[in-house]
């Protein structure tokens, strides 16, 4: 790759910058890890010195990402909207980045189900970020608070409900391909009711 490349070779050279800089490093460290001489590195970054292959690799390695990412140009599909589910009330998105995952947005009216029977498990993993009020997640034997911008992770093998407190909450939850199957196989599509009084997830 030189320099006539174009728009992705000055993409490239930024990103390497904004990488190094975002990481607090001076040139100097950052050619210590790559084991390149800083005048190297900063020729690279300045657009004076040929982009090699090899180069890319240990730098994308020093630098905590992989070529791929360090390469990869600009998509024009940035901002996507939800798929409707009027019929759950669910608005979902697809993770681009990973087609397995789902992201399901709830409002939630009602505290998770009292009775340990009604909690449910299943392979995979599942996230959820609280995007106003209180939500209540029962995981095991266990209570979590997960308040206005806090988020869980958490295992769904082990038997889990979701409910608000002291009022509505609205979470987005984050599905990983088994717990998306987990759900389906459930009658619901990789989420709960979009309006619920409280619910296994």
């Amino acid at each position: 790759m030189t320099q006539d490349d174009g728009d992705l070779d000055g993409l490239v050279r930024r990103r390497i910058r904004a990488l190094r800089v975002a990481q607090g490093w001076s040139l100097d460290e950052l050619a210590v890890r790559a084991r390149v001489s800083p005048s190297t590195l900063s020729r690279i970054e300045n657009g004076r010195r040929r982009l090699a292959l090899d180069q890319l690799v240990t730098l994308a390695r020093a630098l905590d990402t992989s070529l791929d990412q360090l390469v990869e140009t600009a998509s024009d599909d940035v901002v996507t909207s939800p798929v409707i589910d009027g019929a759950h009330g669910l608005m979902r998105w697809p993770v681009k980045s990973d087609p397995g995952m789902t992201v399901v947005r709830q409002r939630m009216t009602g505290p998770p189900p009292d009775n340990p029977a009604r909690m449910r498990a299943h392979p995979g993993r599942e996230w959820l970020v609280v995007l106003s009020g209180t939500a209540i997640l029962l995981l095991g034997h266990r209570r979590f608070r997960v308040e206005t911008n806090q988020a869980a992770e958490f295992p769904t093998m082990l038997p889990h409900a979701i409910g608000a407190e002291g009022g509505p909450c609205e979470i987005l939850g984050i599905f990983d391909r088994d717990a998306r199957r987990g759900h389906q196989r459930d009658g619901r599509r990789a989420g709960v009711t979009g309006e619920s009084d409280g619910s296994r997830t």
